[in-house]
């Protein structure tokens, strides 16, 4: 099966335990358990670790129906995923082998890549210490991905003009200290905990660059184009899939949804009808640029082409744009079932949820958007975390 295919199949199973899991904090065990006898946990690797090298638009469509069905098993997905893929393109051999090899490849990862901890070059690797807020996904991860900025004598180490080097240590989960921080208002069931490592020795082969777009292993454009598009296209599915979750539903629920007082169905008034294309379209067209943007990329690289400024920039202002869009479609949903998307446990409730804690990410802000635009202005040639 596609990673679509095992996807789409996990649907009972993670509807029967998103309340579940949001009581848990953290995705619950049969939903983890379901993701690994599918082969969907792995299927994003290079297929030295088990998995089938998806393009792109393999990724967003997976990514897409994941989050349509529940936010944080959406959320997930674009935390652990993205996380094993790139430790196992770009690993060292010898850590590739200590952390994928030795595990049979049964591998879950997740954690923070921006570099909230700082590593003292040793003989042989570095000492982490470091505190890292959002881990997405680690709830069930047995490795701990955790972004540092390496120190040689005191010093910060550059890897450019103006550019520090940021590396990503692998770190096992027992070596982790986890705080039991993640209450929040929606994606409750993603595992999102905060965390902290003190003073713990990571060898070199453990680490690899945040920015690489050299893998060690692994035939897809993918891994030559590196962990931002990898993540920026999965912020953009995750948003497209909650918001058509919600346009989903109430479209469903229009049949029968009667207002206080007004003898007509929703479905039957004109206004509604009027909205329900309009947001439908807008996610249409939404979905269709992040396609374009993704696949055109990685046609370029496929064919051999570099991975240029540009093309890194429409990606990411298609994943903005994507974010925005879905964020616009929801509120509407949301307002047009009335009293319905209130109700606590229900798929529209913790969609909207969901979709207003999503959104709130960093790596789709207002400032993503204006880096992007400068690089399209010319004002600048190149920003480093497009």
């Amino acid at each position: 099966m596609t990673a679509v295919e095992q996807a789409h199949a996990l649907r009972d199973v993670v509807g029967a335990h998103a309340a579940e899991s949001e009581q848990l904090r953290t995705l619950a065990p049969a939903v983890v358990d379901a993701m690994w006898s599918s082969g969907l946990m792995s299927a994003f690797n290079p297929s030295a670790a088990g998995g089938s090298e998806p393009t792109f638009a393999e990724m967003i469509e997976t990514w897409i129906e994941m989050a349509w069905q529940d936010g944080s098993f959406g959320w997930v997905g674009i935390a652990n995923f993205p996380s094993s893929f790139a430790a196992a393109s770009y690993l060292p051999d010898s850590g590739f082998a200590e952390v994928f090899t030795a595990n049979d490849n049964r591998v879950t990862m997740g954690g923070q890549f921006f570099p909230n901890g700082q590593g003292v070059a040793v003989d042989g690797g570095y000492r982490l210490t470091g505190a890292w807020s959002f881990g997405s996904g680690t709830g069930h991860a047995e490795y701990v991905a955790a972004g540092f900025f390496p120190m040689v004598d005191g010093e910060m180490r550059w890897a450019g003009e103006g550019i520090p080097d940021m590396q990503v240590a692998v770190v096992p989960r027992d070596q982790v200290s986890f705080k039991d921080g993640w209450h929040v208002q929606g994606l409750r069931g993603t595992g999102s905990y905060d965390y902290a490592i003190d003073d713990v020795f990571v060898p070199h082969d453990r680490t690899f660059a945040l920015f690489t777009r050299e893998p060690k292993r692994g035939s897809s454009p993918a891994g030559r184009m590196g962990m931002m598009p990898v993540t920026a296209a999965g912020h953009a599915a995750w948003a497209l899939g909650v918001a058509k979750s919600m346009l989903d539903d109430v479209a469903e629920l229009a049949a029968t949804k009667f207002r206080m007082s007004d003898m007509a169905s929703l479905a039957s008034r004109p206004t509604f009808q009027k909205d329900l294309a309009h947001h439908v379209a807008a996610w249409r067209a939404a979905r269709l640029l992040v396609l374009d943007a993704f696949t055109g990329a990685e046609g370029a690289v496929a064919a051999g082409a570099e991975l240029t400024p540009t093309m890194r920039a429409d990606m990411r202002v298609a994943a903005v744009f994507a974010t925005d869009t879905a964020r616009g479609c929801a509120e509407w949903a949301h307002l047009a079932a009335g009293t319905t998307s209130i109700r606590e446990g229900s798929r529209l409730e913790r969609a909207f949820r969901d979709i207003y804690t999503g959104t709130q990410h960093a790596f789709i802000s207002e400032k993503v958007a204006i880096d992007a635009a400068q690089v399209w202005l010319g004002v600048v040639e190149d920003q480093f975390g497009l």
